[in-house]
């Protein structure tokens, strides 16, 4: 009966009956939980009694928050985690150790490929880049040591696409793990599982804290992968089975290195899962009126968002995303001193460096997210300095075009 991704979200039980009936879940700010007795406390440590004890390893507020996360996605199990990059960081760490290696993308966001390139490179897990729309690419760079392809569902802020049905073909072929970052497309548009998606990534920071309310990152297992096959992970599979990843995960790298949710956060979250179809509808609705009239505008160099039609990606977007495949798109200008202009004239659009909120927000990728990297770098990464990032807000369409117009205008 509840088919509408709004009407579940709002209806999910709670995992246990509040004392005083209330409709919204609690925000338990505490950090210990009692027990009956000294036997039943032992029990929870020995892993015999399911019960919150600390909550840095499990909060009420935060359960609920992953109980919707999973009914909503379809989703095996699923981790709430303190950040996007926590959930990155804590997922490759659960299935990797020194000397295995990893395929991803090669246009990632700068600091997820920072994470892969340096910090985990720092502990022997090297990262095989490779450009993931070439599925025949991914697959010659896998070897006995590979333990994961990973990608961007929407490249961060290329905006490119790959066939998830290709990679996902090439990791069962090669028993490998296929771990996907959908920050870019929330789950009100996309199903990884349906996919063939193994493991799913994402920062809960854009779409689903509610409009910038709060960071947080998710991981979600789909239940797809026979864990006995990483020999990592093997010898916990006569245990725990399908829930071996999960298992590992809270028992070890999440708990130890300390990555976790506050229930405070978790509350914004939930919040902002009720209303996550609502804001990007209105969003999407103004993306594709904002990408149509700057594809038209004569002091617009080059358009990229996948779900307008005159897209090399638009029917991959179709198929993956209901042709709806994120609120961001980018733009370019003749210069960087244009770029710069422009966005120092915007009135309305916000220049910050988050995705999603509900006021739009312009970025020049070039000069900040990326700036660590070698002009050479950046470029190979299709990073460029003409371009900017736009993510379309919940504003209306028409208010946002006078304010690119306007600000257009002060380019000589």
């Amino acid at each position: 009966m509840k088919k509408s991704f709004t009407t579940r979200s709002l209806h999910v039980p709670f995992p246990r009956n509040d004392a005083h009936r209330a409709l919204d879940m609690p925000v338990y700010e505490t950090v210990a939980y009692e027990f009956d007795s000294s036997e039943s406390m032992s029990a929870n440590f020995r892993g015999e009694l399911p019960a919150h004890v600390y909550s840095r390893t499990s909060n009420p507020t935060v359960e609920y928050f992953e109980q919707k996360m999973k009914a909503l996605t379809g989703a095996h199990q699923v981790l709430a985690v303190a950040s996007g990059m926590a959930a990155i960081s804590n997922t490759i760490l659960s299935v990797c150790k020194s000397g295995d290696n990893i395929i991803s993308g090669n246009h990632l966001f700068a600091h997820s490929f920072s994470l892969l390139d340096q910090s985990l490179r720092n502990y022997g897990l090297e990262t095989r880049f490779v450009d993931t729309t070439q599925s025949h690419l991914v697959e010659r760079l896998i070897d006995e040591n590979t333990r994961a392809i990973y990608f961007e569902t929407v490249t961060n802020p290329q905006l490119e696409l790959a066939d998830i049905s290709k990679l996902s073909a090439v990791a069962r072929k090669y028993n490998l793990l296929l771990i996907a970052d959908s920050t870019i497309t929330p789950p009100v548009v996309f199903n990884g599982r349906s996919l063939g998606v193994d493991i799913e990534v994402m920062s809960t920071t854009k779409h689903i804290s509610g409009g910038g309310t709060s960071f947080g990152g998710v991981i979600l297992d789909h239940g797809n992968y026979d864990w006995s096959l990483n020999p990592n992970l093997k010898s916990l599979t006569e245990k725990f089975g399908k829930d071996t990843f999960m298992a590992r995960l809270r028992k070890n790298y999440f708990r130890n290195t300390g990555g976790a949710m506050s229930a405070h956060t978790a509350h914004y979250q939930i919040l902002g899962l009720d209303m996550l179809e609502l804001r990007f509808e209105r969003s999407y609705s103004s993306c594709m009126k904002l990408g149509e009239f700057l594809t038209r505008h004569p002091k617009v160099c080059g358009l990229t968002y996948p779900g307008l039609k005159g897209s090399k990606d638009y029917e991959l977007a179709a198929t993956q995303f209901q042709g709806k495949p994120g609120t961001i798109l980018t733009f370019e200008l003749e210069s960087e001193k244009a770029c710069f202009t422009f966005m120092n004239h915007l009135q309305m659009i916000r220049r910050a460096t988050n995705l999603n909120d509900n006021k739009s927000l312009i970025i020049h990728p070039w000069s900040t997210i990326f700036v660590e990297f070698s002009e050479k770098d950046r470029k190979a990464m299709k990073i460029s300095p003409t371009a900017m990032r736009l993510s379309v807000g919940i504003e209306a369409a028409e208010d946002l075009m006078e304010d690119i117009e306007q600000a257009l205008k002060a380019i000589a």
